[in-house]
């Protein structure tokens, strides 16, 4: 493994370094990595039960060249060397995830020991690091026993995650920095029960529907369920886009306005006011559950802190097909390996407009990065991370209160139906072999974080 010292050292021999110091963030921001428990784990023996990335990575055509998160990086195994790179690249805290079926493989009922032995171990590992453990409750990878009953479409749900909640908690919940419920509720309800793109795959507006306002109803049940246990410091973490028209006509300028709707104020809205957009239940109101107002209250618990994730921009125009609101179209900016824009001012915006429009409460990025297909030497993605921090430094002038950022990813990964194709990684993975290669971008944090010149 790269030392601090050694990687600092050949950062300094010409590697891609930042242009700031991490003073300039001031004594008590957080810096931190990213990683998802399917995409990273394995393992999925040892007492585990299927999830809905099982069957739906195993289902042909749905992920690239078939892949699975079977091995992944075999991080059930490898943890400590992982837990090592991130304590060796100065980093204060780890953002990771339970795997719901690793701890209650039916999603209810019998707990998995040895699955409460790993968290045991991998928490106590962070903390022995000086590493502080910033937990995710869901991060996708639903029970199959849960989906066979209905999952994110079944307004049971909330009490399935409830209870689950309450189990972490009471077995870690003194031990985590901080909680986060769910992991982009859009990508868990929109993405994958309208466009069909994630796990379970549906492509159904009925579908959708109830899965966005149960995502959000059980986000809320389960604050509660931590509360009641004791834990502290609790959050979401959202997905959000900065939606743009592709013109200046009034039609596009109208599709980004329901765009923003669709990916952005239905969450924020729902989650800090406790209210969806009208063009949304205009939209959506023969498919909503039934007097679904009646869990505002719930789905707008107060929360310690926001997560945001952000990657780019969406470009809207008006639609051209009937039944379709908006289409999106690709932008002419710098494009990432997986295609999206490389767009900075969009997330000095959006952390600009959510502490300004929606929420006082600290803000942190908890995820921002980019596919690259270069190796172990990358510094377009080293300069990604210096403008986007950059984008972090210029919305906390302007009053953002943003207390941390966490670059993803740790390690390259399995990059959902994306498969292994795409990498995000600081640090280089061999499938094959499970080595592990710190980059030219881990490096440049390195010497950003080790460095107090």
């Amino acid at each position: 493994m790269l030392s601090a010292e050694s990687a600092t050292a050949r950062a300094g021999r010409g590697g891609v370094m930042f242009s700031f110091d991490r003073r300039d963030f001031g004594p008590e921001f957080i810096f931190g990595v990213a990683t998802a428990a399917y995409q990273i784990e394995g393992g999925q023996g040892d007492g585990r039960g299927p999830s809905i990335w099982d069957s739906f990575s195993a289902t042909p055509g749905n992920v690239h060249n078939g892949d699975t998160g079977r091995e992944a990086c075999d991080h059930y195994r490898l943890w400590p060397q992982d837990l090592d790179l991130i304590r060796d690249g100065g980093f204060d805290a780890y953002r990771f995830s339970f795997a719901w079926p690793r701890l209650i493989p039916e999603g209810t009922g019998a707990v998995n020991p040895a699955g409460l032995d790993f968290y045991d171990r991998l928490i106590d590992g962070m903390l022995e690091r000086g590493i502080k453990p910033y937990a995710t409750l869901y991060h996708w990878d639903l029970p199959s026993a849960l989906q066979d009953r209905g999952g994110w479409m079944n307004r049971d749900i909330a009490g399935w995650f409830a209870d689950y909640a309450t189990l972490v908690a009471e077995k870690f919940g003194d031990r985590l920095h901080a909680t986060a419920t769910i992991n982009e509720p859009w990508c868990v309800a929109f993405l994958s029960h309208y466009l069909g793109v994630h796990a379970p795959g549906y492509r159904d507006l009925r579908a959708a529907a109830r899965a966005m306002h149960h995502v959000l109803f059980a986000h809320g049940t389960a604050v509660d369920a931590l509360r009641a246990a004791g834990a502290k410091n609790l959050g979401i973490v959202l997905n959000l886009e900065k939606s743009e028209p592709a013109t200046d006509s009034e039609a596009d300028r109208d599709a980004a306005g329901f765009g923003d709707a669709l990916f952005n104020r239905w969450y924020l809205g729902g989650i800090c006011k406790g209210q969806y957009p009208a063009e949304l239940t205009e939209w959506l109101a023969p498919y909503l559950p039934e007097d679904y107002q009646r869990d505002m209250e719930v789905v707008s618990r107060p929360l310690d802190w926001l997560g945001i994730n952000y990657y780019t921009r969406g470009l809207y125009k008006a639609s051209s097909q009937p039944g379709r609101p908006v289409e999106r179209v690709e932008g002419p900016l710098e494009k990432t390996d997986i295609g999206w824009e490389i767009y900075p001012q969009g997330l000095t915006d959006l952390l600009v407009r959510v502490s300004r429009e929606y929420t006082r409460i600290p803000l942190y990025v908890t995820e921002n990065g980019m596919a690259e297909v270069e190796g172990d030497d990358d510094p377009r993605r080293t300069r990604y991370y210096e403008d986007h921090l950059k984008a972090v430094l210029a919305a906390r002038a302007e009053d953002a209160d943003v207390r941390g950022y966490f670059a993803w990813s740790l390690l390259d990964n399995y990059e959902w139906a994306e498969g292994y194709a795409k990498r995000f990684g600081l640090v280089h993975v061999d499938y094959a072999t499970q080595r592990r290669t710190p980059k030219s971008s881990y490096r440049a944090f390195q010497g950003l974080l080790h460095n107090t010149r």
